[in-house]
């Protein structure tokens, strides 16, 4: 043998040959089932048949002598015990006087001899055929016939079952040449429903086989016929868009990612330009320019801290889990405000303590960037309104309102998108366009929600909504 070694690859199994598989088994299965149950069904009524007619013949003999002794032609006895087929008369000393009807074996006396008013089944021998007996007492009996007179001291009332057998074996004969009909009609039906049926499947695969290839702006078709296969095909769909909004997002991301740090970058590497051509000899220029770098540096220090921040909660990195008394913080951050804009009217109306479950540094930076958002973006003399609540629903609801100039309506959807600025007066002054993207990204990971509404003229409220939990040390 060489070393080498064949690696079998098996064919892969199509959806329409597993269904086709499934349909012919399950097929099968009933057939054969059907055909089982009903040659079952026809042997035990056969066998049943038979017997009862043969007890119906004995309880017509009891009846007759049970009148008293009875003297009776052959003809008369075929038709007292019909439809039984075979009759043996016994004599008075056990013989066999006579036999008359069809397939009479003799052996049937020895058998019966000693199983009086029995119905006996004799199956699968060999000195008999198969066939129902009963053997009945006729004392006082006298059967004539055109050779003499019999008295009868038995009659062995004898059917024949061995062309019943034969009826239950040309049945499954039949119905098994019907099954192979049935299920060559179904296969090839089958196949014909299936091949119609599964070609969206197939045109649904050469589409995304062509999306592969690179034609991304090609969906899959869809019928109209709101069926599995068009609901499919639209999900499928829907799945091609959001990854090609996603890849567009990632090229936009990279690309003001990339703007936001140019502008830094160019501010760092002009003081350093001039520092190196000697233009910053001056002590109050070179001081100048340090605190230039070390605020731009400063300020992309920021920026990545922000976008790491963004990526881990975008990769589902838990957080921390602990006791947070949002009044506490609350109070912190608008106290810290109002130092930063002392000329500013910012309130806080948080009449108790509202407490949470999450990180806290992570809801800090939440309150930070909602009310340095309001800060910068409107007027000096708007005003800032910060609410905390707790619901009766078990929800601590924070809010944000301003006085400002609002968002314009056409806004509203995008406020959340990265780096993206409005070109309104809530625009382009300084910020990395990170905020509230950092704002819904944290509030989501602590399972919260949050929301926006402004109206033109009519300033901005920011709903933030989490899961209130007990104060500490408290059940």
């Amino acid at each position: 043998m060489s070393g080498t070694h064949r690696t079998l690859r098996l064919r892969p199994v199509t959806i329409r040959a597993r269904l086709l598989l499934g349909v012919l088994v399950l097929l099968t299965a009933g057939l054969v089932g059907n055909s089982v149950a009903g040659a079952l069904t026809l042997r035990a009524y056969l066998e049943h048949r038979a017997q009862d007619g043969l007890r119906d013949a004995g309880d017509r003999v009891h009846r007759a002598l049970a009148k008293g002794p009875q003297t009776i032609k052959q003809v008369q006895m075929s038709s007292l015990v019909a439809p039984v087929l075979g009759v043996t008369v016994i004599g008075p000393h056990g013989e066999i006087a006579a036999r008359f009807g069809e397939g009479v074996p003799t052996a049937v006396n020895a058998l019966t001899a000693d199983r009086l008013d029995q119905v006996i089944v004799f199956e699968d021998r060999t000195d008999v055929p198969d066939l129902i007996a009963r053997r009945i007492p006729t004392r006082g009996l006298t059967l004539t016939s055109p050779t003499g007179s019999i008295e009868a001291t038995a009659v062995i009332l004898t059917v024949r079952t061995d062309a019943d057998r034969i009826t239950v074996t040309d049945y499954v004969s039949r119905q098994a040449g019907s099954v192979g009909i049935t299920l060559t009609l179904a296969y090839v039906t089958a196949l014909l429903i299936l091949r119609f049926g599964l070609r969206p499947l197939a045109q649904m695969a050469d589409a995304a086989e062509s999306i592969a290839s690179g034609a991304r702006q090609e969906r899959l078709p869809t019928y109209d016929r709101h069926n599995e296969t068009d609901r499919l095909a639209d999900a499928v769909n829907d799945a091609f868009d959001a990854q090609r909004r996603a890849e567009e997002n990632v090229r936009n991301f990279a690309a003001d990612a990339s703007h936001e740090l140019r502008t830094p970058l160019a501010t760092v590497s002009g003081w350093l330009d001039l520092f190196h051509q000697g233009a910053l000899e001056e002590p109050a220029r070179l001081e100048r320019a340090l605190e230039r770098v070390d605020s731009e540096v400063g300020r992309m220090r920021l920026l990545v801290e922000e976008l790491a921040l963004l990526a881990r909660l975008d990769a589902g990195r838990p957080l921390a889990s602990e006791p947070v008394d949002l009044r506490r913080l609350a109070e912190d951050i608008v106290q810290d405000a109002r130092i930063i804009a002392p000329g500013r009217d910012i309130r806080l109306h948080a009449p108790e303590p509202v407490h949470v479950t999450g990180d806290a540094p992570r809801l800090q930076q939440v309150l930070n960037n909602l009310i340095g958002n309001a800060i910068q973006h409107t007027p000096a003399d708007a005003s800032i309104d910060v609410t905390l609540t707790c619901g009766p629903d078990g929800r601590a609801v924070l809010r944000v309102t301003d006085s400002g100039p609002g968002i314009p309506p056409e806004d509203l959807p995008r406020v959340y998108d990265r780096f993206w600025r409005s070109g309104t007066s809530r625009g382009r002054t300084g910020g990395s366009g990170l905020g509230l993207s950092i704002v819904r990204s944290v509030v989501h990971a602590h399972d919260g929600n949050v929301d926006i509404t402004s109206v033109a003229g009519s300033g901005t409220t920011v709903t933030v909504t989490l899961l209130a939990a007990a104060p500490a040390g408290t059940r």
